[in-house]
């Protein structure tokens, strides 16, 4: 399997597959920030639809913070790992101080992201969740969950890359999932890339305003739609 060149380049090869979406008025992608942003500026430019963030927050295991034990998301929503909870002996305590502190990055990152801006009417419309891959599966299935609440009419999730069990458990979250690599062994996200950055908040903005402010076309929250990319 080939890596991709950056997360720019993983978003533009999705969104050829996601063609069947371009220019309509009831479709948003919203990114999974921070690593999701580029996949998704790339795919909303594309498309020409317009591009949001969804705020989502892994929740690690103590000691082993890379591991989820579950996630919460905009809205109040948390998904937690039971079993996972238990087999490693994690106390309610620590789930409970994990997500009070993850609640406070999450809401740093809404205030920072959006600003004074309204979170976008999502009911009815077919919401496309990007993220730059999907390893556990928790934090994607926090967004799903929280999305819905929404009352979206279809919610279709994209990544460029996700480990095969966890896209497996994602199937039956999802009304689609659209995942161009699914290796057996995944060895983390970074290893299908050249490129992996890790983001700061004001490349995360960078891109938010190019979207917002890149465009002729407004959509019905008021905020602009991304143009093509050239």
């Amino acid at each position: 399997m080939h890596r991709f060149r950056d997360r720019s380049q993983a978003g533009q090869l999705l969104a050829r597959r996601l063609q069947r979406y371009a220019g309509r008025d009831d479709v948003i992608v919203l990114a999974l920030p921070r690593g999701g942003v580029p996949v998704a500026y790339a795919i909303a430019s594309a498309l020409n639809v317009p591009l949001d963030v969804f705020v989502v927050r892994k929740l690690g295991v103590p000691g082993e913070e890379e591991l989820a034990m579950g996630a919460i998301a905009s809205g109040g929503v948390r998904v937690l790992s039971r079993e996972l909870i238990q087999e490693l002996g994690v106390t309610d305590e620590d789930v409970e101080r994990v997500t009070e502190r993850e609640l406070a990055e999450l809401q740093r990152r809404e205030r920072v992201f959006r600003g004074d801006h309204p979170f976008p009417s999502l009911e009815g419309k077919t919401v496309i969740l990007v993220d730059d891959g999907i390893a556990t599966g928790a934090t994607m299935r926090a967004a799903i969950r929280a999305v819905r609440a929404h009352r979206p009419a279809r919610v279709t999730v994209a990544v460029p890359v996700g480990a095969p069990q966890a896209l497996k458990s994602l199937r039956d979250e999802a009304d689609e999932l659209i995942c161009l690599l699914s290796p057996e062994v995944l060895m983390g996200i970074g290893a299908w890339y050249q490129d992996f950055s890790q983001l700061s908040d004001a490349e995360v903005m960078a891109y938010l305003r190019r979207s917002h402010t890149g465009a002729h076309a407004m959509s019905a929250d008021g905020w602009a739609q991304p143009t093509a990319l050239r």
